[in-house]
């Protein structure tokens, strides 16, 4: 009986330190997406399934540039890793602040967007949940796009996480398309020697309020980020010194929004005018409380 008890308790033992190092490979492999990076997106699509011979399907994408990664956040069960863009010129680079990516161990709290700005607060039960990691993405201005949780897997000297959710649509068709609402979408996150990957296998859908899911069109996504000398990205790196207390606020506000655990409406525009063309203003909202008050007056 107590050799038993023995066994069962180192067991019980040699279990935690094993999810404990699992742990570690997962941290490590989401802080390697942090540095600077040359890009490339590209962007296809595959399949067509409208049954409309005037249909026209989206154009071919190819674009590059350079972005820097910073590490926002990098406690116990959480990083967040916010994405910079440099555009024009060596000599006057323009910083884009492109989008964000948290990621949150063991998280039972879910936004599921749903259609048409709305999102749908889920519970998540622990036991579904068990060592996976929920990585949330942002909009530029820190609103949210879309979450999705898995585990990442090392295996045969690769690390990747995989997962499938429901996202608004991108903004390179957003401002091109209206005959869908919803994109479907498969992300694969690898790190690699150079760098990682981002892959997306998506389906470009029709959802509306009662009714199935139509499927309009797929698409195949490969972005890869192919890892450079850091110096490269200083001026993104400048820009972050400069104004990250006031996208600390904007998070803050978000984070607040997010804690309330219920579905969440957003409006397009206030005023005539989207959140992100405010918040992008750097001369503007540097406060908390225009900040705050700003946030709100988006929320439905």
């Amino acid at each position: 009986m107590k050799r038993s008890l023995l066994f069962i308790a180192l067991l019980a033992i040699g279990t935690g330190l094993n999810a404990q190092n699992k742990k570690k490979q997962d941290q490590k492999a989401i802080k390697d997406m942090c540095g600077c990076y040359e890009v490339t997106f590209n962007f296809a699509e595959t399949f067509e399934y409208s049954g409309d011979s005037t249909y026209v399907p989206s154009p071919v994408k190819h674009d590059k540039g350079l972005e820097w990664v910073q590490l926002v956040d990098d406690s116990k069960d959480k990083i967040s890793l916010q994405h910079l863009l440099i555009v024009g010129p060596k000599e006057h680079p323009y910083i884009v602040k492109h989008w964000r990516q948290d990621w949150e161990y063991e998280n039972t709290d879910l936004y599921e967007f749903d259609h048409d700005n709305k999102w749908t607060y889920k519970k998540l039960p622990k036991s579904s949940i068990k060592g996976q990691w929920t990585q949330k993405v942002f909009q530029v201005d820190d609103s949210p796009r879309y979450e999705g949780s898995a585990s990442w897997v090392h295996i045969d000297g690769k690390s990747y996480w995989e997962n499938t959710t429901s996202a608004p649509l991108p903004r390179r068709e957003y401002t091109q398309r209206s005959d869908y609402n919803v994109t479907t979408r498969r992300n694969h996150h690898e790190i690699t020697q150079n760098g990682w990957i981002h892959e997306q296998d998506n389906d470009k859908v029709i959802r509306e309020d009662n009714k199935e899911d139509i499927v309009l069109a797929q698409e195949k996504g490969f972005n890869t980020y192919v890892k450079v000398d850091d110096s490269k990205c200083k001026a993104a790196q400048d820009y972050w010194s400069k104004n990250k207390n006031k996208w600390a606020l904007v998070r803050a506000k978000w984070d607040e929004v997010f804690s309330r655990n219920t579905d969440l409406e957003l409006k397009e525009k206030v005023d005539n005018k989207v959140l992100f063309k405010y918040l992008l203003d750097e001369n503007a909202y540097q406060e908390k409380s225009e900040i705050d008050a700003l946030i709100d007056s988006f929320v439905k």
